[in-house]
């Protein structure tokens, strides 16, 4: 369904991000993704997609650094040799605290990563994506409802849907299609650390499908957008939450 084409995939080697790579390499994309810290956890991703046939690279690119989301995006180019789909999934989570607690460098980082990092992938994107290319941005379930103690990261992921509003009308003459997808509650390390047990279960509870999701149900709400299906699709939101929100 993907054959020939060129995907990059920001933070890929663990959670939602790990779900994607091999979801669109599974598709027959090839792909190239970044991560920040675990050489370990990256090279995982891509024993187990070249193990099924699939071809990616991993990429140890920090999306914190200044020119961090630029390097990523022509060290893929190159390697890809053109684009096709991007998949801007890499975030930056925090200890939730107040408003009025919650320090100016944490707001700064939050939102460096977040936002300023898709702001750039898709600057670049926007320049050397081929037409009919593919973008999505996740976002998250936190921005329709949104909890005390996470104004940044709240912030960051309004900040991606606004530019998913933008770049669709922008790229759209070129058949270039922008969307963002929104995960509610999903079954990854980052949730059980930063979420006490009694918590999680009662997301469960207000969830109509009656689970956490998984990252497997985004990957591919993800590969259904990229895809040829996805092809009239363009400037929304698709919140995959199990029908919470």
């Amino acid at each position: 369904m993907l054959k020939g084409t060129a995907a990059v995939v920001t933070g890929g080697s663990r959670g939602i991000g790990r779900a994607i790579v091999e979801r669109l390499c599974r598709d027959g994309a090839d792909v190239v993704f970044n991560y920040a810290t675990s050489d370990e956890a990256a090279a995982e991703v891509v024993r187990v997609v070249e193990a099924a046939g699939g071809k990616v690279r991993a990429l140890r690119v920090d999306l914190k650094e200044p020119d961090g989301p630029e390097q990523l995006m022509e060290a893929a180019e190159a390697h890809l040799g053109g684009l096709d789909i991007l998949v801007n999934n890499a975030a930056m989570s925090f200890t939730p605290a107040p408003l009025a607690h919650t320090d100016a460098e944490v707001f700064d980082s939050v939102m460096t990563v977040n936002a300023r990092s898709v702001f750039l992938t898709m600057r670049h994107a926007a320049r050397v994506m081929r037409d009919n290319g593919r973008i999505v941005n996740i976002s998250s379930l936190n921005t329709l409802r949104p909890a005390a103690g996470i104004a940044p990261y709240a912030a960051s992921k309004g900040a991606i849907e606004q530019l998913t509003s933008v770049a669709a009308r922008e790229l759209g003459p070129r058949g270039i299609t922008v969307n963002t997808v929104s995960p509610g509650a999903t079954d990854t390390e980052l949730l059980h650390g930063t979420n006490p047990p009694q918590a999680l279960q009662a997301v469960v509870g207000m969830t109509p499908l009656g689970r956490l999701g998984q990252p497997a149900d985004v990957a591919d709400v993800v590969a259904f957008l990229v895809g040829p299906d996805g092809r009239w699709i363009s400037g929304q939101n698709l919140r995959a939450t199990g029908g919470l929100g």
